[in-house]
């Protein structure tokens, strides 16, 4: 295998950077439903993808077999309901904890496979998993507080994090026999037809909103879909899934601040503490379920 022209690591870096806007512009564009924001950011993303995919990958679509669709169409739905509900969420909580309870996909993943597949993980996996269960109790409990509608944006997060992480069981399966782009657009076009038949039946107004707001969706389609979990996708060639896993587990430091700098959110006791405590269970949980990895770079010598 080649050697990487561009540094993995610093580009999972500015991945996580870029999809930590996610949460802010889905807040910039507050006076949408939830369901538009989430079309609009897959729509323009597939708009976005259209014409490459026409010019050099449409002769996969005849070798896709009938599982692989089965699975990409799946996955397709379970993405557009990942964002309905953490977008959703962020109408009730804040972005804190929103951002930090979503961002606890690996957890639920480690659930699945233990309940579907039976696989035997170690005491660390098991006790970082509590530790960042713990975390999410007393977020919750601090929003409770706060009042109901916060800690029914928290459960709201909770929920996308579920969803999100069958639409990743799905998929791993098609990815296997598709390339990249070819699943990528096969499940946002999915996710956006869904959506749309979601807004229909909802009789959401696809038109009317505020000029900022279609720059918001824009933004959205772009920055954390293509610069984020584009630049994750390239990255996974040369570092392990745990590596990128790691650096998702910090988006919700990122979006804090900037939903600080921006929102002018602030945070409290209880996000902060249980935040971290998240932050800590998942970095523990990952450490103890991966293998290290060394990544080479290239030089112009040897480009």
């Amino acid at each position: 295998m080649r050697l990487p022209p561009f540094n993995p690591y610093a580009a999972v870096a500015i991945g996580v950077l870029a999809v930590s806007t996610s949460a802010v512009l889905v807040k910039l564009a507050n006076s949408a439903p939830a369901g538009i924001i989430a079309n609009y950011r897959l729509l323009f993303a597939v708009l976005i993808m259209l014409p490459i995919v026409l010019s050099k990958y449409r002769y996969e679509f005849r070798l896709i077999s009938k599982k692989n669709w089965l699975f990409s169409i799946l996955a397709g739905i379970f993405l557009a309901l990942h964002f309905i509900l953490w977008f959703e969420s962020l109408n009730y909580t804040s972005v804190a904890s929103s951002v930090v309870l979503v961002t606890m996909q690996p957890i639920f993943a480690f659930l699945g496979t233990y309940l579907l597949f039976q696989e035997r993980f170690s005491y660390g996996a098991v006790i970082s998993l509590i530790i960042a269960l713990f975390g999410s109790f007393i977020i919750g409990w601090g929003d409770f507080q706060l009042g109901g509608m916060a800690l029914f944006g928290d459960i709201l997060a909770l929920l996308g994090a579920i969803a999100v992480t069958v639409y990743f069981l799905f998929g791993q399966s098609a990815r296997q026999h598709l390339s990249l782009i070819t699943y990528t657009f096969i499940v946002y076009a999915i996710s956006s037809i869904v959506l749309i038949l979601y807004n229909i039946v909802l009789g959401n107004s696809f038109f009317g909103y505020p000029q900022d707001h279609w720059w918001a969706f824009i933004a959205l389609a772009s920055i954390p879909t293509f610069f984020g979990h584009s630049l994750f996708n390239w990255a996974l060639k040369w570092v392990s899934t745990s590596t990128i896993s790691m650096g998702i587990v910090l988006e919700p430091i990122g979006a804090t601040i900037l939903a600080y700098l921006v929102l002018n959110e602030t945070i409290t006791w209880s996000q902060f503490l249980g935040g971290t405590i998240v932050i800590v269970g998942l970095f523990l949980f990952i450490v103890s379920t991966s293998r290290k990895t060394k990544v080479t770079i290239a030089t112009k010598n040897n480009q």
